[in-house]
């Protein structure tokens, strides 16, 4: 069977984000102070060929731990359904 992962993956809320610092200035730059606290990351869409739900699971779950996301520094939230 084939499932289709949908992975998102964000820096932790006790780790500083430039990135989003940076874009949350320039909200204001373009009269859209109304938006703060921009926190930037990273979306990962993927196939997985595995014989049940629960192998996939595990399988996208050691990808994003030994891969995808850095856990000193981020966390990770996944969505998976049958491709």
């Amino acid at each position: 069977m084939k499932f289709q992962a949908e992975i998102d993956v964000m820096p932790k809320k006790e780790i500083l984000d430039p990135q989003g610092k940076a874009v949350s200035g320039s909200m204001k730059n373009l009269d859209l102070s109304e938006i703060t606290n921009v926190r930037i990351g990273k979306h990962v869409s993927l196939e997985v060929e595995a014989d049940n739900e629960n192998t996939a699971k595990e399988k996208v779950e050691q990808a994003c731990k030994k891969l995808l996301a850095n856990l000193i520094m981020e966390s990770y939230t996944f969505t998976l359904h049958q491709a």
